[in-house]
């Protein structure tokens, strides 16, 4: 069906089309190689994506979550490992963007303007294993020295890391006053203590080369410790940062796997004449519906936070509604390939063919933060009206925010 954008939304989704093309001819070697696809993203570079999020004054595209979402699901289209590894790039500077917007911040002035320089590449690096990663807690540790923290632990799911030259990460600081606090920090890949570990290889999303990042005494300065929060709390500047952003942004590339799998489903079907068998008309057309839900969905939570309605129902409220949105779009994703095996048949199992790449890809969605069962459960206390964890609210959140009891 055709995609309703406006004239902005629809020049930034024919450009990343283009992109996206070239990169499905590149996605089947990188799958097969276990490589991370470099050259994806020089040509990102070069059509200015890197700097899509970033505001038009300070040098970027001034793309906000209404323009990004369309053109992440336009990339994952033609390679959904690439599309996902970019996002942990464009989705964290769109979060900056719109607090300095409100705040004029000049740290994330400077970061950026780095960014639309070309001289930063950004990583989102939370996962652990063992751990849910529900951002209230870490097992990398802190420790307190002059002027910051040495922080040690093992990170997984480091995407988006063969190329970044920064990233954000936890770490539990147990000693601090009131109780063990998250410390959200900033640090350089290349400082000393930083290990990138070549442990991916999984059944999908290959090419992100997610690897697992080791830190040992790795020093952050007391001002790149940007946020913290007591351990096992939910917390309101976590909730308009990172869910708010991440959610629609993951939500979108799924969908884009599935609409990319769609699309070369109903080219296939045109071509051997079958386009009038009414069976395969079923089929395409719940697959449509699928898709077509999990955009109005997205697109719903984009103009809640836009609006900024979303922040006023309450922290867990929020949360939830983030975890809404992924929860319904990566589920409807796996379910379309589901489907479509029904009309692909035999060839959706051949590894010479794009789908069967999709059908895999696809199935990382289920997991990602926040993953289906963490997502059920927090959406079921949160309608039965049941808190799950303390709250740290909007006039509360920052370095000085008291842990509390639920």
């Amino acid at each position: 069906m055709t995609t309703c954008l406006n004239d902005e939304q629809l020049e930034l989704v024919d450009r990343a089309g283009k992109l996206a093309d070239v990169f499905a001819e590149r996605a089947a070697e990188h799958d097969r190689e276990n490589t991370f696809p470099v050259q994806n993203y020089e040509d990102l570079r070069e059509a200015g994506f890197l700097r899509l999020s970033v505001p038009t004054e300070l040098g970027g595209l001034g793309a906000g979550l209404p323009e990004i979402v369309p053109v992440l699901e336009r990339l994952a289209m033609g390679d959904g490992a690439t599309a996902l590894a970019v996002t942990m790039h464009i989705s964290p500077l769109g979060q900056w963007a719109s607090v300095w917007r409100r705040t004029g911040n000049p740290r994330l002035e400077g970061l950026l303007r780095k960014a639309a320089e070309g001289s930063l590449i950004w990583a989102s690096v939370t996962g652990e294993q063992g751990l849910r990663n529900d951002m209230t807690d870490a097992l990398t540790k802190a420790t307190r020295v002059p002027g910051g923290y040495l922080l040690s632990g093992r990170k997984s799911f480091a995407t988006n890391t063969s190329v970044a030259t920064h990233c954000s990460t936890t770490a539990r600081y147990e000693e601090a006053e009131g109780g063990p606090r998250l410390l959200l920090c900033q640090i350089a890949l290349d400082q000393p203590g930083v290990r990138l570990h070549q442990t991916w290889n999984t059944m999908g999303m290959r090419a992100t080369q997610s690897n697992d990042l080791e830190l040992d005494d790795v020093f952050v300065a007391d001002d790149r410790v940007v946020h913290s929060l007591p351990v096992k709390h939910l917390d309101a500047r976590v909730l308009e940062t990172v869910w708010a952003w991440a959610m629609p942004a993951f939500s979108a590339v799924y969908t884009g796997i599935a609409a990319g799998a769609l699309d070369w489903t109903v080219r296939q079907v045109a071509g051997r004449g079958r386009a009038d068998d009414p069976v395969l008309q079923d089929v395409i057309g719940e697959c449509t519906i699928l898709i077509e839900s999990s955009r109005a969905l997205v697109h719903r939570h984009v103009d809640e936070v836009t609006s900024r309605r979303l922040f006023e129902g309450g922290v867990q409220e929020g949360v939830s509604r983030c975890a809404l949105v992924k929860y319904v779009a990566s589920n409807n994703a796996v379910e379309v390939l589901r489907r479509l095996v029904d009309v692909v048949g035999g060839a959706s199992y051949t590894r010479e063919l794009p789908f069967e790449r999709m059908w895999r890809d696809v199935q990382a969605g289920t997991f990602m933060p926040m993953g289906n069962l963490a997502a059920r459960k927090l959406i079921g206390a949160s309608t039965l009206g049941v808190p799950t964890l303390p709250v740290i609210d909007f006039d509360e959140t920052g370095h000085d925010s008291k842990p509390k009891t639920r």
